[in-house]
């Protein structure tokens, strides 16, 4: 027997495997929980920085899946649960298809494709220009997490955590990377990264794994986290978000574990580690590394060494997105749709924004000078700091 779990984390939610029953311990594990810790009202700040919207369009509901925008150039590609894809510029639509199937991630894009995913593990691929359909192909299960176009394919990561790289022209498959995982995890939206000559891919249990682009062999595996406790609902520590790469250096931030950075031009050695947990993930800049954990804390971090170098805890149990960087602002945004705009410097807040007033679970994306929002309301924003 299995049994799925399907209460919403931002970027992802618990998946059980086997015959047990944790549904007592959720919440506690589940900051995401609608009935979960009452959020932090909101406290009145003083403006130090002048935000404004730029620009929203209305797209159609995201429903229980996390969709992110992608952003190629000045163009904006967005996707929603009930199947429509639309590319828009500076507020503009500039087309809007219906894949013809419900979906449940995306968006995947660079200058010539556009590519989705389906529960039923479908991979639905478009042409940029004008959103003419182009391939199908189909991985192992759902996809969760938004496809990655590349130079070398487009990859896929699915349910199961299977790991797939397809050919850009046709959808072929090119190789697929599979590895054991444990009775329980958590239902991620994490989508694998390009980097060098590698695919990085988090994992259940706490890796990070680089696989080569050639044919898919684990070229070194990292320990973000280790599995601690008891019983299988203490030991989940998946790597749930997105890892973040800079020059040499690459981070990841495990559930229930900690954030640990990677040194690639010495075979993955460690650099340092630190213990917080995230379902959301995490950004760096050439000085610092930001964080939201899964208690609603935003931490600003020495990307060197991991020492702290503040704590903004005015948000808890806000269900944050990951946070994003944007003109000396750290930029996240929270289960009220509502933006928030921190110094880089301190994490004291500069500006607040409005959107739709439903969630954000999707990471924000910078486009030019903004910050551009999805909300499970169906609203994509560009948020313009001035």
């Amino acid at each position: 027997m299995s049994r799925r779990l399907v209460a919403p984390l931002a970027a992802a939610s618990l998946l059980l495997s086997g015959c047990a029953t944790i549904s007592d311990g959720l919440d506690a594990i589940n900051p995401f929980s609608s009935s979960g810790p009452k959020m932090t009202p909101l406290q009145p700040i003083k403006p130090t920085a002048d935000v404004r919207m730029a620009w929203s369009v209305g797209i159609a509901k995201a429903g229980d899946y996390t969709f992110t925008p992608a952003v190629v150039g000045d163009a904006v590609y967005a996707a929603s649960a009930k199947g429509t894809l639309s590319r828009i510029e500076d507020g503009k639509t500039i087309w809007k298809i219906d894949v013809g199937q419900a979906l449940s991630a995306g968006v995947g894009a660079n200058g010539k494709l556009v590519v989705v995913g389906t529960a039923k593990g479908d991979v639905l691929a478009f042409s940029a220009d004008d959103g003419k359909a182009l391939w199908k192909a189909r991985v192992s299960s759902e996809v969760l997490a938004a496809p990655v176009v590349g130079d070398d394919g487009v990859a896929v990561k699915s349910g199961d955590n299977q790991v797939f790289l397809l050919d850009a022209g046709d959808g072929g498959r090119k190789w697929a990377y599979q590895r054991a995982t444990p009775p329980l995890s958590v239902r991620s939206a994490g989508s694998p990264v390009f980097a060098d000559r590698y695919l990085f891919v988090g994992y259940p249990g706490g890796k990070l794994v680089a696989l080569a682009l050639q044919n898919g062999a684990p070229v070194w595996e990292g320990t973000v986290a280790s599995p601690k406790g008891a019983t299988e609902l203490d030991r989940v520590a998946d790597v749930v978000a997105s890892p973040v790469v800079d020059g040499r250096q690459i981070c990841a931030v495990a559930f229930q574990g900690r954030i640990a950075c990677f040194d690639m031009g010495q075979g993955g050695a460690m650099v340092w580690s630190r213990d917080i947990s995230s379902v959301s993930g995490l950004v760096m800049d050439g000085r610092y590394l930001f964080v939201t954990d899964d208690k609603g804390m935003v931490y600003g971090l020495d990307r060197l060494s991991g020492s702290s170098l503040w704590k903004q805890d005015k948000l808890k149990n806000r269900r944050l997105s990951a946070p994003v960087i944007r003109r000396g602002l750290v930029v996240v945004a929270d289960g009220e749709g509502i933006v928030h705009f921190l110094s880089r410097e301190d994490g004291s807040f500069a500006a607040r924004q409005k959107t739709d007033g439903t969630p954000v679970r999707a990471p924000l994306q910078t486009l030019g000078s903004a910050v551009l929002v999805q909300t499970t309301g169906g609203e994509v924003s560009a948020i313009e700091v001035q």
